[in-house]
């Protein structure tokens, strides 16, 4: 039997507004665009070089969707904790195929937002000590058992 680890964590600024679509079956998905910055110094010029790194984040769970279209909102600091999924489908008859990698937050998976929000609904800047949300996917609407 082998066994593996699927695992993927980010901590970025979101990049639009949370996307929210029905499905036929009736329920709901919330997309996410979230941006990561990292930064290295160029070896030949010795200049600070900025690299950003999109990342598609998407849940299918409920009461996550629900947290996520009252606070999801572009500009602010989240920590997503998700699983790698890649969907492969076809485009009005082509005939090749098509690839999406993304993040899937199922149930064991958590978003936090690590700033507040200010009246414009973006996050302002300050660590969120208190009135941060954390939604554990699963676990939304069911009593802790501790």
């Amino acid at each position: 039997m082998a066994f593996g680890l699927n695992r993927a964590e980010l901590i970025g600024r979101l990049g639009a507004d949370v996307t929210i679509n029905h499905l036929a079956s009736g329920g709901r998905v919330a997309n996410l665009s979230i941006a990561t910055d990292e930064g290295y110094v160029d070896k030949q010029s010795g200049d600070r070089v900025e690299k950003t790194e999109w990342h598609r984040v998407v849940t299918f769970q409920p009461g996550l969707v629900d947290m996520l279209e009252r606070h999801a909102k572009k500009g602010r600091l989240v920590y997503v904790a998700g699983k790698l999924q890649t969907r492969r489908w076809k485009k009005d008859e082509e005939d090749s195929d098509r690839f999406s990698t993304e993040i899937l937050v199922a149930p064991g998976g958590r978003v936090q937002f690590l700033e507040k929000m200010n009246g414009n609904g973006n996050g302002n800047g300050a660590h969120a000590e208190t009135g941060d949300v954390a939604v554990a996917a699963g676990v939304v609407g069911q009593e802790i058992p501790f």
